[in-house]
């Protein structure tokens, strides 16, 4: 079945499906199977991967051999914190559009800010060299907080089509929300869905609760929904762009069949009740890894 999942419009000009596929902790062989089922047989159009995922030729192969044009397909792929920097920056993308076996990406993103502001903006104006060039359609941050944002400001540089950060009902990152929004940046989620059942990492990581969580599976059974489904709907009614991540047939498909049904004002309120601030990820400002 084929979903119509709605776009939104970057400040690039550069319009994003709302729902994707993420597949960090997939491996290439998985990561084909993937997409190529979640492009020909469950109707997705957006793919998100990045180079230090290691699945970018996984991704690439599942691109191939997919029945999908490619100019319908929108690709997004990240830099690594080893090759921040501006020239290191050039060769990385030349890499990952190497590996996905493509021409162009339509977003290409800055996958952690780290520390050192004159580094983050050469890296910064890397990208912006790279979207002028026209092989990145958009280009974008993960794990931006108010602060890296302002310091682009402060320094004339053009802000970012996406901030990428962890967010779910257990951290819904108002702050950033309401910065982006004042600032016409869209604010895309990982880990939408809490985390893996096992994937509590960063000093203040723990494991995920949420897809057993009583508010969200109540909310469920009233709608005849799992609480993933629950919570990609969340995500989608306040406006973020959604990646859940799956290699399982059943949940590729079950995480796009959400747009038959809509959480009502009781629902939204309920599920706000569960924000908590802990995180399943390092906070941006402590993570520092693979960095030179």
């Amino acid at each position: 079945m084929r979903h119509l999942v709605p776009g939104i419009v970057l400040n690039s000009g550069t319009v994003i499906p709302q729902l994707g596929l993420g597949v960090w902790q997939a491996t290439n062989a998985e990561t084909e199977h993937a997409v190529r089922f979640a492009l020909d047989e469950a109707g997705y159009r957006h793919i998100d991967t990045a180079a230090a995922y290691g699945n970018e030729e996984g991704v690439g192969r599942g691109i191939s051999t997919s029945s999908v044009p490619r100019e319908d397909i929108f690709i997004t792929t990240k830099l690594w914190n080893s090759d921040h920097g501006y020239e290191p920056a050039l060769k990385a993308f030349d890499a990952s559009l190497a590996r996905l076996g493509l021409d162009y990406i339509d977003l290409y993103m800055i996958h952690w800010p780290l520390q050192g502001d004159d580094r983050l903006l050469h890296t910064w104006d890397a990208l912006g060299a790279i979207a002028e060039s026209g092989r990145a359609r958009a280009i974008g941050v993960c794990n931006f907080e108010p602060h890296h944002l302002q310091l682009l400001i402060d320094h004339g540089r053009a802000l970012p089509a996406i901030d990428q950060v962890e967010l779910h009902p257990h951290l819904a990152q108002r702050d950033i929300r309401n910065f982006c929004a004042e600032h016409g940046v869209a604010v895309e989620s990982w880990s939408p869905l809490g985390g893996t059942s096992n994937s509590g990492w960063g000093k203040r990581s723990k494991p995920n609760t949420l897809l057993t969580e009583p508010i969200i599976t109540r909310i469920g059974d009233r709608h005849g929904k799992s609480a993933a489904q629950v919570m990609i709907r969340w995500h989608l009614q306040n406006g973020l762009i959604v990646i859940p991540k799956s290699v399982h047939d059943s949940r590729i498909r079950e995480n796009i069949d959400v747009f038959d049904f809509e959480l009502d004002e009781q629902d939204l309120s309920e599920i706000d009740t569960l924000d908590s601030g802990i995180r399943v990820g390092a906070h941006p400002d402590q993570y520092q890894a693979g960095a030179r």
